[in-house]
């Protein structure tokens, strides 16, 4: 089972004047794939999500699931948090979830969302609204499991 922690970037939710569903819906959704260990909803504070972010890496946390702040506005820090700490972009699923956004609004082509690894630690960022979750999470959810495994050095290569 693996260590999951879920981070919502909202500055209403931060204030409690905004519900986080889409963070539920992710805590809901990852029962099976490993361990909760912390949820937070902090404000699209780009050194606070940096902090958070880097602090959950630093514990070994193995998949950070993030929603929120991966849009156009000016508070819409997830993605440049996420570079900040990453060692390098898993660029093919980033790609897989616009994709899927599209199909279901012309707006996907306006996501940002990073997905990267950081060290030991897989990072997946998420849009904030609960329906774009719902059509998302399915896209990556198949691939968790082996890409925290290759991630942690759980791999034969055959040769052929």
């Amino acid at each position: 089972m693996w260590k999951i922690a879920i981070l919502t970037s909202s500055d209403r939710g931060a204030a409690g004047e905004r519900e986080d569903t889409s963070g539920r819906f992710l805590r809901e959704s990852m029962k099976e794939l490993g361990t909760l260990m912390d949820q937070k909803i902090l404000p699209d504070d780009e050194e606070t999500l940096v902090s958070q972010l880097q602090s959950w890496v630093d514990q070994g946390i193995d998949l950070i699931l993030t929603t929120g702040g991966t849009g156009l506005g000016p508070r819409d820090n997830m993605p440049e948090a996420t570079r900040r700490i990453m060692t390098r972009e898993v660029v093919g699923m980033s790609e897989a979830l616009r994709d899927e956004s599209r199909k279901h609004t012309p707006m996907g082509m306006l996501s940002r969302n990073v997905c990267a690894q950081a060290h030991d630690t897989l990072i997946i960022n998420f849009p904030g609204s609960l329906p774009a979750v719902r059509q998302l999470f399915p896209v990556v959810f198949p691939v968790l499991d082996h890409a925290l495994s290759l991630i942690h050095g759980m791999t034969e290569h055959k040769n052929s």
